[in-house]
């Protein structure tokens, strides 16, 4: 029977002609395993994932194996990024057993779901201390039959140690701790190359935000700004970036940023965007706003769905050879571009006879500018367009609705602050595809949609927060006061279904379904923590509509991160970075005019350059009504947010109005006025109202 090939996930659906019999997680796969009382096999990747496409073809396409696997187990597939409550659960469970993680993830289970056997990839034969996949199995099935109870004792054990898992909350970090993290990064960073620790490298995007924001102050600021630029000139002059589409691949494989794991995923570009966008709008750098623009247009030209959201990832293999899309030698260049450009290119992009990558071939590295700028803009047309003859990597085209709501708010920045009217739209058209399809009639979130059809597995915490703070940042851009009633509405879900009680957050709601434990994973990794960025969503919504209880829940929620602030800086970044806004208030800033009046625009573009830590704006007409009907309708008269209420214009002129701590300042109509009172330098004043 395929119970994959109907599946929303491609990851799943990649595994549909398996000669393995497969179930999807569910209450059918446990009522098989308990019928024939034998262990489960769950086995968790994702369809980026390089390793989980070679175990797949060694081992669960092979005959003699599925045949083994039919046997003697009730065999489970997994999507990790469609049920990431069920890989947290049995990736700590991994990490428990083996002291590290990682996908593919294999796991041998009770029928009732406790592990206990755990691994990760594993070889068709013995290789580099690793046992063969067949032996495994074999042992696994003879320990079930022999020694039972061991397994179900063990097993037990690990249940009760994994729920004894505390996060304890604590006060959020204040500006003295946040620059003791500051120094805490500073000593692991990496003055040669950028970045932080050794290899393999993975772009630090949550770090670098917090630094930028630290960047904005006093103490600390200059060392944070420094360790940014470094950080980030480097990622985007290293083989990581992609020279000719744009766009970052997963991560470096080395300390350098030479050789990446070329997957390219949704939430890694939409967070180095926004990177990238603040670091721009901070200091100007061209690099910056160059990658900016790059990025978002791979996002538009290559991850874009027909029904107006982001794919999850492009593979890392094409033809089944891992980065064979990106890769080029010297003779490659030459046949595109001819002998003189040719060598011309492989001199500027580090192309040599040896190869910087494998079999003689290189990444595209851009070390340093080129003198000719039209020159090279023709040379990277050409061949990116030699480029497109090859086969493409493969593309996991499932909408991930935490991962578009970190997109929606990228390009809607981006848009506004570079006047790209086109990345708006894309932004607004990615969130109307949340509220049509991720969205039930109560208000929940769906994880995943494919091709226009909603999943079944329910939104997790990281969903709520991201689409909030995407629907948050849309209403900033736009000014169009649904997108805060929409976002409240999934904050409210998040405050009465995700709260542990302690001022922190569970990953799963309460009626979600009971796993052997209820995940809770406060530290940010490859996104951030669900319970991070929730704080971040609570804080911005309290700042825009003078809810104390979201102020108050986004406060405790941070606790955490002031727990790891020095012992562990990397893994709260965004934590870290939405206590700097915590810190700095944050800045608040009414913009109010009538619609279509240009100095009004003018205000509002500025607003938005503000690089104060997590500063809301917001845009409007003025004589707003009342705010608590406002606050809960958002359609209320004109559809008011609170905080424009009772805000009116100067002397007839159109006015901002910046506020912190609940105190707010006199009203400004004058754009250099504006510019000081919210931080922006080098403002362009003459431009603001062409």
């Amino acid at each position: 029977m395929n119970r994959l090939a109907t599946a929303t996930s491609p990851y799943l659906r990649q595994h549909a002609d398996n000669p393995v019999d497969w179930f999807t997680w569910g209450e059918e796969a446990f009522a098989e395993a308990r019928r024939r009382d034998v262990p489960i096999l769950l086995s968790v990747g994702y369809s980026a994932c390089h390793w989980c496409h070679v175990m797949a073809h060694e081992s669960f396409e092979d005959e003699a194996t599925a045949a083994t696997m039919n046997s003697h187990f009730v065999n489970i597939k997994v999507d990790r990024e469609e049920r990431p409550d069920v890989d947290a659960v049995y990736m700590e469970a991994t990490q428990a057993m083996t002291g590290q993680g990682g996908w593919p993830m294999t796991c041998f289970l009770t029928p009732t779901g406790e592990p206990f056997y755990c691994g990760t990839y594993f070889p068709p034969t013995p290789h580099h201390g690793l046992p063969a996949f067949g032996q495994v199995l074999e042992a696994v099935e003879r320990t079930w039959r022999e020694r039972r109870a061991d397994l179900v004792e063990s097993a037990a054990s690990i249940v009760a140690q994994l729920s004894d898992t505390r996060f304890p909350s604590g006060e959020a970090p204040d500006v003295t701790l946040l620059d003791q993290a500051v120094e805490a990064l500073r000593a692991d960073f990496d003055p040669r190359h950028g970045g932080f620790g050794g290899a393999p490298k993975f772009p630090p995007s949550m770090v670098l935000e917090f630094l930028l924001r630290a960047a904005t102050r006093g103490g600390s600021g200059q060392q944070a700004l420094a360790m940014v630029e470094q950080t980030c000139e480097r990622m985007a002059r290293g083989g990581m970036y992609d020279q000719l589409g744009g766009g970052f691949a997963r991560y470096s494989v080395d300390q350098a940023w030479v050789v990446p794991h070329f997957e390219k995923m949704l939430y890694d570009n939409a967070l180095l965007l926004r990177v990238y966008l603040h670091w721009w709008r901070l200091t100007g750098a061209p690099l910056a706003e160059r990658v900016v623009r790059e990025t978002a247009d791979f996002l538009l030209r290559e991850l874009r769905t027909e029904e107006g959201g982001f794919a999850s990832a492009l593979d890392a293999d094409s033809e089944g050879v891992e980065g064979k899309f990106y890769a080029w030698t010297p003779g490659g260049l030459a046949e595109v571009l001819g002998e003189v450009d040719g060598a011309a290119a492989a001199e500027l992009f580090v192309v040599t006879d040896q190869g910087t990558f494998e079999h003689g071939t290189s990444t595209l590295q851009l070390p340093r500018d080129p003198d000719d700028a039209e020159w090279f803009a023709g040379v990277r047309a050409r061949l990116a367009r030699a480029r497109e003859t090859r086969v493409r990597p493969g593309r996991d085209d499932k909408v991930v609705a935490a991962w578009n709501g970190l997109a929606v708010a990228a390009l809607a920045e981006a848009g506004a602050l570079l006047a790209e009217p086109s990345y708006v739209e894309a932004a607004r058209e990615a969130a109307e595809l949340l509220v049509r399809l991720h969205t039930d009639s109560a208000g929940r979130l769906v994880r995943t949609s494919r091709d226009g059809q909603a999943g079944t597995s329910p939104g997790v915490l990281e969903d709520y927060a991201d689409v909030a703070e995407g629907y948050l940042a849309l209403l900033s851009v736009t000014g169009e006061p649904i997108w805060l009633a929409r976002a409240g509405g999934l904050l409210d879900l998040v405050l009465d279904r995700f709260g542990d009680g302690d001022g922190g957050f569970f990953d799963t709601a309460d009626d979600a379904e009971r796993l052997v434990r209820r995940p809770q994973d406060p530290t940010d990794n490859a996104t951030p923590s669900g319970r991070s960025a929730a704080a971040g969503a609570l804080l911005s919504y309290a700042a825009l509509t003078g809810s104390t209880r979201h102020r108050e829940a986004a406060g405790a929620a941070l606790g955490v991160s002031g727990r790891l602030a020095t012992r562990a800086p990397r893994a709260a970044g965004w934590g870290l970075a939405v206590a700097e806004a915590l810190a700095a208030g944050p800045v608040e800033v009414a913009v109010v005019g009538a619609s279509g009046d240009p100095d009004r625009a003018a205000l509002h573009r500025l607003a938005l350059r503000s690089p104060a830590p997590g500063a809301v704006v917001v845009v409007g007409a003025p004589d707003a009504g009342d705010p608590d009907t406002d606050a809960q309708t958002g359609q209320n008269g004109a559809g008011r947010v609170p905080l424009l209420a009772h805000r009116g214009l100067l002397e007839g002129k159109a006015a901002a109005y910046v506020c912190r701590d609940f105190v707010c300042e006199r009203p400004v109509t004058d754009l250099a006025e504006l510019a000081v009172k919210i931080g922006v330098r080098d403002a362009g004043i003459d431009d603001d109202r062409r």
